[in-house]
């Protein structure tokens, strides 16, 4: 009996994780049409950097898979460093963020992939 090479086998393992790779990972137009935010894997997160503008490579938030297109987390406004309950939609190329201060005061935005 012939075994499998080993990279074959690492292939076929991997294969389900490449398969399942979260979209939300990339680059992102924020609300300004300027401005450029990276969302990246940070451990069992995924964070939400800064590329350009006014606070480039600052953290403005983290938010975790809660099913399927939506995440949950915390965003953090960069102007005055408060940070909020915040969750994301994602639908197609269109990210909608959201960040509340106890539940009931809350801002809207909608970023596009770049």
């Amino acid at each position: 009996m012939k075994l499998p090479r080993l990279s074959v086998l690492l292939t076929m393992a991997m294969a389900p994780a490449m398969a399942w790779a979260d979209p939300i990972e990339g680059e992102w137009i924020t609300t300004d049409g300027i401005s450029i935010a990276l969302i990246e894997g940070c451990g069992d997160r995924f964070c939400i950097i800064a590329k350009n503008g006014d606070w480039p490579g600052r953290e403005i938030g983290r938010v975790k898979a809660a099913g399927k297109g939506t995440y949950s987390g915390t965003i953090t406004d960069p102007r005055d460093e408060r940070t909020y309950s915040g969750r994301a939609m994602l639908k197609g190329n269109s990210l909608k963020l959201t960040g509340c201060a106890l539940k009931i005061f809350c801002q809207t935005e909608i970023w596009q992939r770049r």
